[in-house]
């Protein structure tokens, strides 16, 4: 670790997460057109294997690069802090993978569609991903508290922030009205829909498998996270 307000890696990771944010919002803009030139299955196909890749140099580097930088705050002698960051980061996932409940349409098996939702997750903000990424950032800045960890959120936030306005643009663009009736039940503000009667939580639309298979993704994950530190440590980056 650093003891530098602004080490080169910080240049770094904004350069990383300027990069991904380029390649995901910029598919994700051409996809109507994209989709008819090769096909939704190849426009699927292309998008992961741009994004991916992009995801996992950034992922690596700033499992690599996390202590950069001032130690803002140390909070990870506290007994609570711990079980706190954990039980946030658990939830950020809930929020943050509602699009993996059509694994085959991920995958390309199925023809992967655009659709527009208003169950479960959707009920408490149209935009699960934004509100997952926050809590996320939020938990692993709390956990970390240093210079190169905020500087990293900060960008993932405003990537996300940029998502709610390009995707509401791009829905709105594709579905008229029908996601403007969508948009005036719902909420980017998690449970404000909800809180101003515009919308009722269901609370059996959240009994699927998905949200089991999340949960298990989380202890799994819980499990193998010193053994991906270690992993990663390998790649010297």
């Amino acid at each position: 670790m650093s003891n530098d307000l602004l080490t080169p890696s910080h240049l770094i990771i904004l350069g990383l997460l300027l990069s991904f944010a380029i390649a995901h919002s910029g598919l994700a803009s051409l996809r109507s057109w994209a989709e008819t030139k090769i096909g939704p299955r190849a426009y699927r196909i292309l998008f992961a294997l741009v994004s991916l890749p992009l995801a996992v140099v950034l992922i690596v580097y700033f499992f690599n690069h996390r202590y950069d930088g001032i130690q803002l705050w140390q909070l990870q002698g506290i007994p609570i802090v711990k079980p706190i960051v954990w039980i946030l980061s658990a939830i950020s996932f809930l929020f943050l993978y509602p699009s993996t409940f059509n694994l085959l349409e991920i995958a390309a098996i199925q023809k992967p569609q655009v659709h527009l939702h208003e169950t479960g997750i959707i009920r408490i903000t149209r935009h699960p991903q934004m509100v997952g990424q926050v809590i996320w950032c939020i938990a692993h800045t709390l956990w970390l508290g240093t210079s190169f960890t905020l500087v990293t959120s900060v960008g993932l936030v405003l990537h996300h922030l940029f998502g709610v306005w390009h995707g509401d643009r791009r829905l709105q663009k594709r579905f008229g009205e029908s996601y403007e009736k969508l948009k005036s039940r719902t909420s980017i503000i998690p449970f404000l829909a909800i809180i101003q009667g515009r919308q009722t939580l269901q609370f059996h639309e959240f009994l699927r498998w998905a949200y089991l298979g999340v949960g298990v993704f989380v202890l799994l994950f819980w499990q193998a996270h010193p053994l991906l530190i270690r992993a990663t440590g390998n790649v010297y980056w």
